[in-house]
């Protein structure tokens, strides 16, 4: 709780050093605040040059100059607002721009941990609304609020030379209108910034729904996922109305106020007239500069609102900005060839009392073939993200040769490597940009793609296609087969031509068909290679130079396949249910 408040307490500071942080184009965002003032400026100029041509308006002595005068002025003002209007844009636009840049760039680099335990959607939330809510604030209101503040003040001043006593009983207008004005705001801040947050959590809910279409439609989830959505979009909803509510009150209530103090002035004016201690002209730029403070003093509001709603989306930003990245971004680069990697006492838990390994101790040398077997949630694939540092081992280290991992770059140990999954992960593109991707993409030309291809016996499916290489596979390349999908994967592991390769159970979900081209293409791929395997069918694994058998967390067999069959029952268990 403390650095939550510690934060409240800073006020603006966190806003600002947000801001300053960014690259924000200091001579643009300059010039359009001046461009603001001079137009504010010469908003003020306007009621007294409309004085001068009410109180001498005759046809014979209408001054050409004077109405040319006041021509120029509004497109002085006109020219100069558009400019401005557009400097502060490109600012706000700039600015989001930067700031999304930063936020992508460390999402990018945080660990698999963080993402654990939030949701995607919350995530994209913040990326794009929180700093939508910072470039509407700059781009927006705080021009208005300046150059509503200069005109609030040079009007008054005018108004005091003109005419102090009315001025002055106008006046009054301003502190009941503040007074009325700031719980209001505060109000809308608290409903605003409840409103953001419901929409991160809206956002998140439909993101997840819509990824996983079919797992809805297969399990007749339509209706849960209607009703958890209408929740959603009802809560969406009353904010949305309390926010109404507000507004209904502050609309008219300004109206209301505007209007009394008008219905005064001309009234109270014309009184003044009529006995000619006030000219007619003097009335009419009362009547002008009164717009020049109400219409401010009613953005004031709106202005307070989203600066309060930009402090929230501030924080949020914030948050992201300072987490920790990746250990191990700039760590040494090792050639693993011809290393062993050695797995030292490794233990691991997810959340604290809850280990998921413990003391895992194995050697692979190179060139082996490594398979993990065991029961379902033994811990098998944890420590595959533990050789791929998706998370640090609680305790323990896991070395190439003599080096520890977590000393390497991240980029140097992870370039090694090539994984082909149970399910091969795919991105919405082509074909062509799935089998390059994280690869130098100018650096591989297309007959190391073909190889690639044809190692994998992917070439005679890519070939059916009419548009070969370039054709859209669809989100998550829902557009192809599972085999299809695999084929792809090793291909893309060819083209890395990695010294290291993980496989976790590849061909598990396949038909035998598939299911053959798919490991005689493993097979081709990790000639060479150390391997690591997650074996969930006992038969793809009997080859292997050595089996880890793991348990609730721990190693309690390790040999070849016969060696186990002579001395471990419950691999023999195994064996005797799936190798009959």
């Amino acid at each position: 709780m403390a650095p939550t408040n510690s934060k409240k307490q800073d006020g603006l500071k966190p806003f600002i050093r947000l801001i300053r942080s960014t690259g924000i184009p200091k001579a643009a965002f300059g010039v359009g605040i001046a461009g603001f003032l001079i137009t504010t400026i010469v908003g003020l100029a306007i009621p007294l040059l409309t004085k001068q041509l009410v109180d001498g308006f005759s046809l014979a002595t209408l001054s050409p100059m004077l109405i040319a005068a006041i021509v120029a002025a509004f497109l002085i003002q006109t020219v100069i607002d558009g400019i401005s209007t557009y400097l502060l844009s490109y600012t706000g636009q700039k600015l989001v721009a930067d700031l999304r840049g930063k936020m992508w760039r460390k999402l990018l680099r945080l660990p698999v941990s963080h993402f654990d335990a939030e949701t995607s959607g919350g995530t994209v939330s913040r990326v794009i609304n929180d700093t939508g809510i910072v470039k509407e604030l700059i781009s927006n209101h705080v021009p208005q609020f300046i150059s509503g503040i200069i005109s609030i003040i040079g009007a008054v001043v005018l108004l005091l030379i003109l005419d102090w006593q009315m001025t002055l009983v106008m006046l009054i207008s301003i502190p009941v209108t503040m007074a009325l004005m700031i719980p209001l705001g505060r109000r809308m801040a608290k409903i605003s910034r409840g409103m953001q947050d419901e929409t991160a959590a809206f956002s998140g809910s439909i993101q997840q729904t819509i990824s996983e279409i079919r797992l809805m439609k297969a399990s007749n989830a339509e209706e849960d996922e209607e009703k958890r959505g209408t929740g959603g979009i009802h809560r969406l909803f009353d904010f949305g109305l309390r926010e109404a509510r507000i507004n209904a009150i502050i609309g008219p209530l300004m109206g209301l106020i505007m209007w009394v103090v008008i219905a005064f002035i001309i009234v109270y004016g014309g009184m003044r007239v009529a006995d000619g201690s006030m000219s007619t002209g003097t009335l009419v730029a009362f009547l002008l500069y009164l717009f020049q403070i109400v219409f401010p003093v009613t953005t004031f509001a709106m202005f307070f609102t989203q600066l309060q709603k930009a402090k929230g989306a501030t924080e949020r930003i914030i948050q992201i900005l300072c987490l920790e990245p990746e250990p191990g971004q700039n760590g040494a680069n090792v050639d693993v060839s011809g290393l062993p990697i050695i797995v030292e006492d490794v233990s691991f838990s997810y959340q604290p009392e809850e280990p998921i390994l413990k003391n895992i101790s194995f050697r692979a040398n190179q060139g082996e073939m490594i398979a993990f077997a065991g029961p379902s949630g033994g811990g098998k694939s944890t420590m595959f993200a533990l050789l791929e540092r998706f998370y640090e081992p609680d305790s323990g280290v896991i070395r190439v040769g003599d080096t520890p991992i977590a000393a390497l770059s991240l980029d140097n140990w992870r370039s090694q490597i090539g994984y082909v999954p149970q399910e091969s992960a795919m991105m919405s593109g082509t074909i062509r940009d799935n089998l390059l991707y994280g690869l130098e993409q100018d650096k591989i030309s297309e007959e190391k793609i073909r190889q690639a291809s044809d190692m994998a016996f992917a070439s005679e499916f890519i070939k059916s296609f009419p548009s070969g290489l370039d054709t859209e596979i669809g989100e998550r390349g829902i557009r192809l087969s599972g085999g299809q999908r695999q084929r792809i994967a090793i291909a893309r592991a060819f083209l890395r031509n990695p010294k290291i390769l993980m496989m976790d159970e590849a061909t598990a979900s396949l038909d035998s068909h598939s299911e053959r081209i798919v490991q005689e293409a493993l097979q081709r791929l990790m000639a060479g290679r150390t391997t690591f395997a997650i074996a969930h069918r006992l038969s793809t694994i009997v080859d292997a130079d050595r089996i880890i058998f793991i348990e609730d967390g721990r190693v309690t067999g390790t040999g070849t396949h016969q060696e186990l069959l002579d001395s471990h029952p419950v691999y023999r268990e195994y064996a005797g249910q799936q190798l009959i």
